[in-house]
């Protein structure tokens, strides 16, 4: 059974930086798309970013485009997203996510459906 562990998050003021990591047991990491996905506050979660199993595709959500960047490191069982100018509304519980690869160059996350395995979360406050 794959197993996702995220950490990172904290309080970090507006403008600033943070980077989340996910940690993956149980599979091998090739063989799966990764996701990050956040719940802020009384909203849905929503999806913001995935990388393909081959590392080759990345693809981020409008609301966060040119402030994040997702990595993965396949021979690690890792996985990470760094986030960059900050601002309250980037509060968060942050979640990534595994779906089994069906293309290695493509990726989505605009379905959490199609992610059966998840983390736990990691809570990031952005506030001064």
């Amino acid at each position: 059974q794959l197993q996702l562990a995220e950490s990172g998050g904290g309080l970090v003021q507006p403008g600033g930086s943070r980077r989340l990591f996910c940690v993956v047991s149980g599979g091998n990491l090739d063989d799966y798309d990764i996701g990050w996905f956040r719940r802020a506050p009384g909203k849905e979660r929503e999806g913001i970013a995935c990388i393909s199993s081959s590392g080759s595709r990345r693809a981020y959500a409008n609301s966060v485009s040119g402030r994040l960047m997702i990595d993965r490191d396949n021979t690690k069982n890792t996985a990470n997203l760094q986030m960059t100018i900050l601002n309250p509304e980037d509060t968060a519980v942050y979640y990534c996510a595994a779906a089994p690869s069906l293309r290695p160059h493509d990726c989505q996350f605009s379905s959490d459906s199609a992610y059966p395995y998840w983390g736990q979360g990691t809570q990031v406050t952005v506030s001064s």
